[in-house]
């Protein structure tokens, strides 16, 4: 049987109704049936793993909004394009522009497309793989909703090929497999319906009529992991991963890493071990937490299955680093309190003053006075957030609380005036 274009394209949905799974999303109650409801346009940014259906769910947005929209790319379009989009976007009174892989977005394009979203001449549908809390630029993330898209369940993918099978744009009932073949399929899928079809489209190509669940395995070749994995088994092996560098255990750490690479799961691997990195290494070995940003970089480079080289290396080094949670402890601390009490700050070291003395105003030219100054607001000047280390074996870590404690032996004024005048 030939296709013309991938059967997972030719099943791509065309309205939300034909959306499978994403209840949070499509559902009755969900953010963008609410939006379709009340005629509302949104700029969007889905982000979710490969395969889930960002692209189809934008796409079946538009649709189901009866509203143009233009398809981009944030890496193969240049400026031109972008500003012939706009330019074509802008002939209608309402239109989205659907762009992949949102979180590559320059400067330049960013500069060109950011005042046409805020003033709402259009709007931004973007997807990424990537954590937009990370990968995507203030400028852009504070002007759009973020909408995770999540793996789709083993029922959901089985729903998806039962519907691949029978429906006219599919395979339309050339072959015949077994449910549990159907199941099975399903279940080495992992989540992302476009590797499922493809498989069935791989069945249709060969001259087989009939299908049992023994021809299916016999065809497909997929590592056990991939057909046994399920959401919390997958999560579990992530969470293994950072405690077993945590404790310093290698070898249990390159296990948890090469279970995470057979699933070919490079995006949770590189969430995890940057943030493992900075939460658990941290400050005991900075240059540990950058060699880790370019292994990562590398491996996405290279893809799987040179991946697994790069990331080995940034395992074993995590592992075998001296540890330190002080930065992560630190800083948590003072998001919570922030959050409960979100103080004045002193007049002095705004952005813009108003009505202020110049002897009153920051010393940008004193270096020699800065450590002398006191910045936290009056109703917590004495307050510490900064965790000391407990038995640090690094030296640099050793260094940074000798100063800490320097620093905390200074009395710092809000006085600037009279601290100007001393020499």
């Amino acid at each position: 049987m030939k296709f013309n274009q991938p059967l997972a394209y030719k099943l791509r949905p065309k309205t939300l109704d034909e959306v499978i799974g994403q209840v949070d999303l499509v559902g009755p109650n969900g953010f963008l049936r609410k939006s379709i409801e009340t005629k509302t346009m949104f700029s969007i940014i889905f982000f979710g793993p490969p395969g889930c259906g960002k692209t189809t769910i934008a796409e079946a947005y538009a649709n189901t909004m009866g509203v143009k929209y233009i398809k981009l790319n944030a890496v193969t379009s240049n400026k031109k394009d972008l500003e012939m989009a706009i330019e074509e976007a802008k002939l209608f009174s309402e239109a989205f522009i659907i762009m992949d892989e949102v979180h590559r977005l320059n400067k330049d394009k960013q500069d060109i497309l950011l005042p046409y979203i805020e003033d709402g001449s259009i709007y931004l549908l973007g997807m990424t793989t990537a954590n937009p809390y990370i990968s995507i630029n203030k400028a852009i993330r504070s002007r759009v909703h973020l909408l995770e898209v999540k793996h789709l369940k083993e029922e959901e993918i089985y729903q998806g090929l039962i519907r691949g099978l029978h429906s006219s744009d599919g395979i339309n009932e050339a072959i015949k497999i077994e449910d549990d073949a159907l199941k099975y399929i399903a279940r080495c899928a992992g989540g992302d319906m476009r590797f499922a079809l493809n498989y069935l489209e791989v069945l249709a190509m060969h001259s087989k009529k009939e299908y049992s669940l023994k021809d299916v395995e016999d065809i497909i070749k997929v590592p056990n992991y991939s057909m046994d994995k399920d959401e919390d088994e997958h999560y579990d092996n992530v969470s293994a991963l950072q405690k077993s560098i945590r404790g310093s255990d290698v070898d249990a750490a390159l296990y948890y890493l090469a279970r995470l690479c057979v699933s070919n799961d490079l995006e949770s691997i590189a969430r995890r071990l940057i943030v493992t990195a900075y939460e658990d290494i941290g400050l005991a070995n900075p240059a540990a937490v950058d060699r880790v940003h370019n292994a990562i970089a590398t491996a996405k480079d290279v893809g799987f299955p040179e991946a697994i080289i790069p990331l080995g290396f940034a395992v074993c080094d995590l592992a075998l680093s001296p540890k330190s949670k002080t930065a992560a402890l630190s800083v948590e601390d003072a998001y919570n309190y922030a959050k409960e009490h979100p103080l004045d700050v002193l007049d002095y070291l705004r952005l813009t003053r108003v009505n202020a003395k110049e002897e009153d105003s920051y010393p940008y030219d004193r270096p020699d006075l800065w450590e002398k100054i006191q910045y936290l607001p009056n109703q917590i000047k004495n307050m510490s957030f900064y965790k000391l280390s407990e038995n640090s074996m690094s030296k640099y870590q050793m260094a940074l609380d000798e100063n800490y404690k320097r620093l905390k032996g200074i009395k710092r004024t809000t006085d600037l005036a009279s601290l100007k005048k001393k020499k």
